[in-house]
């Protein structure tokens, strides 16, 4: 049996995919095997090979010598076995050459499907190998369509799918235009490999300033945070162990040169460069920026930063929308509170106007109570005996006499347990946006919504087609 220009075909496959020779090769055994098996009798044992020479798929049946047959698919005479080889005994294995199997038409397309899935399967792998190494690389693509929103990213030899909530607000693309973008993550889907692209991600402004900047590309700068809301505002931290070098100023580039090449591509999102320091309180001063800290407090068990600015400042520290704010969080990884001086003194004044309403508790005392973190009646009836000694460095015995008398308030309920409530601190909290490449909070549902629509892909069209020229002599 032969296929007319299998070897060809073979050779062929290999070239324009990438599969090698021994795996279509194997694919082709094993759906002749498949297709013997079905045609002779499952229980029986055969054997396909791939005659390179000839071009030619050969089958053996394999049976075992004996005197008498009992079963004629398992078994061969033992005289029989001579004729077929002098050298043959009792209890041997023979292999016989099915001269003629006589496939059906449909034994034939079987043995198609076969070939079609082991050699789709084989070119799947190959793809997701090419491409998994690549994750958390810039690429560039042309936009072929959108499908349920995403945008279907042709990569050159495979697609790729830009997720609408990767897609920055308000971009468009029309079929033809190139994109560029960040390859986020590779995934094997029971359709194949899905890879997944990003315009969203921190990553992406990161691995732009790479390309811009040729400090960081070869590591005289290092990017040590970045924080992004897309399409608006990012920030990035920066830093360089060469005194020599403003890490700063060579991001910005001559005449901001390099950093709005970056906002370019980002649609005009407006950047903030800082300067990244290992003393806390200096980098999220920076962070911050351009508002002026008046003073910055730290709660280093919850990853807290109070920050304290002036009236003036307030604003400025926020942000539009909390934008400053948020970014700042994001870029030291601690949730940030913020209030404006003013405001603090309102706080702490009517926090000691609460506690002096108790009787034994006058203004100092109830000033070293709030400076020690215990702000009303409620949270001093609350309050460890120890801790309340610790704050007001008073013995055992006045302590618990303070918490006794914050008891009694709060049982008889006669005094006004909490100060009046002002303005709320402002505050943001949020983690680190840069994880080496793992950035993979992705809409799951909505790229794996994005495949191709049509029955085949154009490869899996073309693959079919090379096989359907497959003929049996």
């Amino acid at each position: 049996m032969n296929f007319s220009e299998l070897g060809r075909v073979i050779e062929q496959l290999g070239k324009d995919r990438g599969i090698k020779k021994d795996v279509v090769i194997g694919a082709i055994e094993q759906a002749f095997l498949v297709t013997a098996r079905k045609k002779f009798g499952i229980q029986g044992e055969y054997e396909a090979r791939y005659n390179e020479d000839d071009g030619e798929v050969e089958i053996f049946q394999y049976k075992n010598v004996v005197d008498k047959v009992k079963d004629p698919i398992l078994e061969i005479d033992f005289g029989a076995a001579k004729e077929l080889d002098s050298d043959a005994e009792l209890g041997d294995q023979l292999g016989l050459k099915i001269e003629d199997p006589r496939f059906s038409r449909v034994d034939i397309q079987t043995a198609k499907q076969i070939i079609f899935q082991r050699v789709r399967d084989a070119e799947r792998d190959i793809l997701f190998s090419e491409f998994k190494h690549r994750e958390g690389e810039l690429v560039t693509g042309i936009a072929r369509r959108y499908e349920r929103g995403n945008v279907i990213v042709d990569l050159g030899k495979a697609d790729a799918v830009l997720s609408r909530r990767e897609i920055i607000f308000g971009e468009t693309f029309k079929p033809g235009d190139r994109i560029q973008t960040y390859l986020s993550e590779v995934v094997m889907t029971n359709r194949g490999p899905e890879i997944r692209l990003s315009r969203t991600s921190p990553m992406f402004l990161v691995k732009l300033f790479e390309v811009e900047v040729p400090e960081i590309a070869d590591g005289t700068i290092e990017i040590k945070a970045a924080a992004r809301e897309p399409g608006h505002r990012a920030k990035i931290a920066v830093y360089t162990e060469d005194r020599d070098i403003d890490p700063v100023g060579a991001c910005v580039g001559m005449k901001g040169s390099r950093v709005q090449n970056v906002v370019n591509e980002l649609q005009g999102e407006k950047i903030d460069i800082v300067k990244w320091s290992e003393e806390l309180d200096t980098f999220a001063r920076a962070a911050l920026a351009p508002a002026e800290i008046t003073s910055i407090g730290m709660n280093e068990a919850e990853k807290i930063l109070d920050v304290i600015v002036e009236e003036d400042q307030l604003s400025l520290a926020i942000g539009r929308r909390g934008q400053n704010v948020r970014l700042a969080a994001m870029l030291t990884g601690w949730k940030v509170n913020i209030i404006s001086k003013a405001k603090l003194q309102e706080k702490i004044k009517n926090a000691v106007i609460n506690l002096v309403q108790l009787d034994g508790i006058n203004e100092a005392t109830a000033q070293v109570l709030v400076q020690g973190g215990i702000t009303s009646i409620i949270d001093l009836s609350a309050a460890d005996v120890e801790d309340i000694q610790k704050i007001t460095k008073a013995s055992a015995e006045y302590a618990q006499k303070y918490k006794d008398i914050a008891t009694a308030a709060v049982d008889a309920g006669e005094l006004t347990l909490e100060p009046t409530v002002g303005e709320e601190i402002v505050s943001a909290s949020a983690v680190p946006q840069v994880q080496s490449s793992s950035i993979k909070k992705k809409d799951a549902e909505g790229a794996g919504g994005a495949v191709d629509g049509s029955k085949f892909s154009e490869a899996e069209r073309r693959l079919r087609e090379e096989l359907a020229a497959f003929k049996l002599k």
